[in-house]
């Protein structure tokens, strides 16, 4: 069984569905490390307070082949799936034909793109050159998304969204894509710092964790100011089931005598 609930995009609204989501991110430049990836984390926020579980960040390079071969594995698996990169205008932006080809889509200049298009840079006095074109190139049947950055829109087809690379264009298509998705319960969070290294408390923590197996639980540690402290992290969608794991884990760790931070 797979974690995607079905092959077209669910209506938006809220659900006691458990929604996924991947996340596609597309470059040679992300891998050769002369970018830093900052679209994913911000993606992972958004989801999350929306109520949409991110499962899986996969990053390819421009190549044809890795681009299609993830997409379609990602987007049979997830409710969602959001690409990012490769949709600009230079010949290494495969990614809308990458997307064409997965979906067995054809490909060419969409007039519906070229009406947002103009009208951005005639006022700029900008020629819409060839290179420029190909921003306005979308597959067929595919739903534009707006950018109220460049005007070069994205596109959705079926459950995968395509997102601009560039932080800033990527936000405000993400903005314009979030009130079509269906969302599930928002996944509640509680923070236990305590003053104690992992290892003083990974076997009560792991104790827990099978007490507990609703709540999903995790411990990161923390050296700031030089000090050995450690952050353990309690998730549930179950408001009441993430209080009871929570206050139960403080008497735990009082009986041990280990202090919170």
């Amino acid at each position: 069984m797979t974690e995607r609930q079905s092959a077209t995009p669910s209506q938006p609204g809220k659900t006691t569905e458990d929604i996924t989501a991947a996340v596609l991110v597309i470059g040679d430049e992300i891998l050769s490390g002369r970018t830093k990836e900052a679209n994913a984390g911000y993606i992972a926020d958004v989801l999350t307070a929306a109520g949409i579980r991110l499962k899986e960040v996969r990053i390819v390079a421009d190549e044809q082949g890795d681009i299609i071969d993830a997409l379609n594995a990602l987007r049979s698996r997830y409710t969602y799936v959001f690409t990012t990169g490769g949709i600009g205008p230079t010949h290494d932006d495969i990614t809308a034909e990458s997307v064409a080809t997965a979906f067995g889509r054809t490909i060419d200049i969409d007039q519906r793109a070229l009406d947002l298009m103009m009208p951005y840079y005639k006022a700029r006095g900008v020629e819409l050159t060839p290179s420029r074109l190909r921003m306005a190139r979308i597959p067929e049947g595919a739903q534009l998304i707006t950018n109220h950055v460049t005007a070069a829109p994205g596109f959705q087809i079926d459950n995968v969204f395509v997102l601009a690379g560039v932080p800033a264009i990527m936000q405000v298509m993400l903005d314009q894509v979030l009130p079509k998705l269906k969302t599930g319960r928002r996944l509640l969070s509680e923070t236990i710092k305590v003053a104690a290294p992992e290892g003083d408390v990974a076997d009560i923590f792991t104790e827990h964790q099978r007490a507990f197996p609703e709540v999903t639980m995790g411990s990161y540690p923390d050296f700031t100011g030089g000090i050995i402290r450690c952050e353990l992290v309690l998730r549930s969608i179950d408001a009441e089931h993430l209080e009871d794991a929570v206050a139960a884990l403080r008497q735990k760790l009082s009986r041990l005598g280990i202090n919170f931070a």
